[in-house]
């Protein structure tokens, strides 16, 4: 019982995170359940699984707040769905000993990605307005859906990046479309575990627990997704992947304790910190050029 509230807790947290930033659902519940002792293919299992439940209640939250563009929902959706259907079979035939390393570096990496681009880049506004096309929307909902099935989280992880990169949406719709495309990918994802691992490889019980925390949460999350200050929530989430994901691949290398972990730690923590000081300070001065007349503007310095 202890585990189930602990995973409702954590589906709640997820979703909150996700909902308000269109991200980080996926992997915050998947290095969870893998510190829990599941199986790589298991977890990504569970927390699809889940995902088709909360992703519709958050994507009807999202349009009610008109934070949605279907256009966009069905480009990125029906590939993603593709994407995520062969990684699920993908690493559904990996075994554990392979599956684990190979899982935390994709984490890993995303994370760096993430942390690196709202660190740095910020979120783009010059070209709101003009239309996304599929030649660019296709290969990105392809790579999200194959990366968000293999590595347990990815979907929003690469979908919401590239959009606001795109600087084409407002960041609250790209949040809300990538959100509502979410439970299409879901489902593709889950029919191909469940075609690799059969019903008796997912825990019911855990995506039980993770389905009620997210649920409850969605509305709000969508709602705050409307207030929220992508860059320095960015850097944040992003930060904390690379973190959880660093330790599992010290564990695999046997490297867990020491000084050579210490020293890792030590390092990454303080890089965390530059950089959630840095998205601080590049928001305020973003929040401040924003209130002045558009004649007294200037540029933007990240």
């Amino acid at each position: 019982m202890q585990t189930l509230i602990l995973l409702a807790l954590a589906g709640l947290g997820a979703q909150l995170v996700d909902g308000s930033l269109g991200m980080a659902h996926g992997v915050i519940s998947t290095v969870l359940l893998l510190g829990l002792g599941a199986s790589p293919a298991a977890a990504s299992a569970v927390v699809h699984f889940a995902q088709i439940g909360t992703g519709l209640v958050s994507g009807v939250s999202h349009a009610r707040f008109g934070n949605v563009d279907w256009k966009v929902v069905a480009r990125i959706g029906v590939p993603g769905a593709v994407g995520a259907f062969v990684g699920a079979t993908l690493l559904a035939g990996m075994s554990t000993a392979v599956a684990e390393p190979v899982m935390a570096v994709i984490l890993l990496a995303l994370g760096l990605y993430v942390t690196y681009h709202f660190t740095v880049h910020g979120v783009p506004r010059g070209k709101i307005g003009r239309p996304l096309r599929k030649r660019f929307l296709v290969p990105v909902g392809l790579a999200a859906g194959f990366l968000g099935a293999t590595g347990g989280g990815g979907w929003g992880l690469i979908g919401t990046p590239a959009l606001l990169a795109s600087g084409r949406l407002e960041p609250r719709k790209v949040i809300g479309s990538v959100d509502a495309s979410k439970a299409l990918v879901a489902v593709a994802a889950s029919l191909g575990f469940l075609l690799s691992l059969g019903s008796h490889g997912v825990n019911w019980s855990w995506v039980l627990a993770f389905l009620l925390g997210g649920m409850v949460i969605a509305p709000v999350a969508a709602w705050l997704a409307r207030f929220v200050a992508p860059r320095i929530l960015g850097s944040a989430v992003g930060g904390l992947i690379v973190l959880l994901n660093a330790r599992t691949l010290l564990d695999a290398w046997g490297a867990a304790s020491g000084a050579p972990s210490v020293c890792a730690y030590v390092v990454l923590y303080a890089l965390w910190a530059a950089a959630l000081i840095h998205s601080a300070r590049a928001h305020r001065r973003e929040k401040a050029r924003r209130s002045r007349p558009a004649d007294e503007r200037e540029p933007v310095v990240a």
